[in-house]
């Protein structure tokens, strides 16, 4: 009797561990499957949106930050960052539909909106408030004033580029005529002033990173002045797209504007070294330490806002500039060239 109860409970037993294997191979499918449909999910609401940049350079290191830790993907965005080599050669991709976004100088929107173009350009992030080149010498200057430029030839930047408008506005600004007491040869191509000036060209050189750094580094030159400490807080350059495409993307600009917030934030919370070695892979050329030196360059001179907003004091203060250099004859409204609406959404 106690044979035969034993064995219907070895049954019963076998029978119920049956049951559960079959229940969880059940579960572990339908958990699969979830899964793979959620995959899914993601990967058909991320999109493909072509960044064209006006330059690739150290003084844009919130926006490798968010690239390389990941922000872009994080907002279902699949970056293409194509280089454009001058904000003429930018503006024109973006019109042209061969990029999405344009990341350049914002006179540039506004050179476009007073050509009459009817599906024009609108900023939407700022990403620098300072001008990121320096004022290099022949010879160390400890001593260095811009009245010491008097006489002098310099090799500037193109004519109409924010680079060129802002030294000339700080000559100004220091009681100096950029025509009349000072040289200023602007037919050198952007990003050739340093082998220029290394080869004997120029007294001075206007230089962004590294060939600023660069020319330190080999003796050939010395930064005496920053012009973005002299020239005070200047809405250098910002992120853009056509007012179509905004209008039918607006989502699309939204995830591309919390990934550059998160970007900022990063660099407003983390040291100089730390900053350096993450943005490191996009400068594969330039070792490490130099990467460091000139984020920390940058850093100091408080290059990068912890905000996207282009404010609208900004904005006409560009174009006091703009009329300053004598290329601006009417000037563009805030409210049609600026939008702050998705700045202001990813900063909360």
């Amino acid at each position: 009797m106690k044979k035969r109860l034993l064995a219907v409970l070895l049954v019963a037993v076998m029978a119920l561990s049956m049951l559960a294997a079959c229940s969880s191979a059940k579960e572990d499918k339908d958990t699969k499957d979830t899964a793979e449909t959620a995959g899914e999910t993601k990967e058909q609401k991320t999109v493909d949106v072509t960044l064209n940049e006006v330059a690739h350079s150290i003084f844009y290191a919130p926006m490798y930050i968010a690239i390389e830790e990941g922000y872009f993907k994080e907002e279902g965005i699949n970056l293409d960052l194509v280089t454009g080599f001058g904000a003429d050669k930018t503006m024109t991709a973006v019109l042209s539909g061969e990029a999405d976004i344009g990341f350049m100088g914002s006179e540039a929107s506004i050179y476009t909106y007073n050509e009459g173009a009817n599906d024009y350009v609108v900023n939407f992030a700022q990403l620098t408030q300072r001008a990121g080149n320096f004022l290099v010498a022949r010879e160390e200057m400890p001593d260095f004033k811009w009245e010491d430029l008097k006489g002098k030839l310099v090799l500037g930047g193109r004519k109409g580029g924010m680079p060129e408008m802002v030294f000339e506005y700080i000559l100004r600004q220091n009681n100096i005529d950029p025509a009349k007491d000072v040289e200023i040869d602007q037919s050198i191509d952007f990003g050739s002033t340093a082998a220029a000036f290394s080869g004997g060209q120029g007294d001075f050189t206007v230089e962004f990173e590294p060939g600023a750094t660069s020319l330190e580094k080999e003796k050939e030159g010395y930064v005496v002045a920053s012009l973005g400490t002299d020239s005070g807080y200047v809405p250098y350059t910002a992120f853009s797209a056509k007012k179509s495409y905004i209008d039918k993307n607006p989502d699309i600009i939204q995830g591309f504007t919390n990934a550059l917030q998160k970007g900022m934030d990063y660099v407003q919370s983390h040291t100089p070294e730390e900053i350096a070695s993450i943005i490191a892979p996009q400068f594969k050329e330039t070792d490490l330490d130099t990467i460091t030196t000139i984020v920390t360059r940058y850093y100091d001179q408080d290059t990068w806002k912890d905000n996207l907003t282009f404010e609208k004091k900004s904005f006409e203060l560009l174009q006091d500039i703009l009329e300053d250099a004598g290329e601006l004859d009417d000037r563009a409204p805030y409210d049609d060239l600026v939008t702050t609406d998705f700045a202001e959404k990813a900063a909360k």
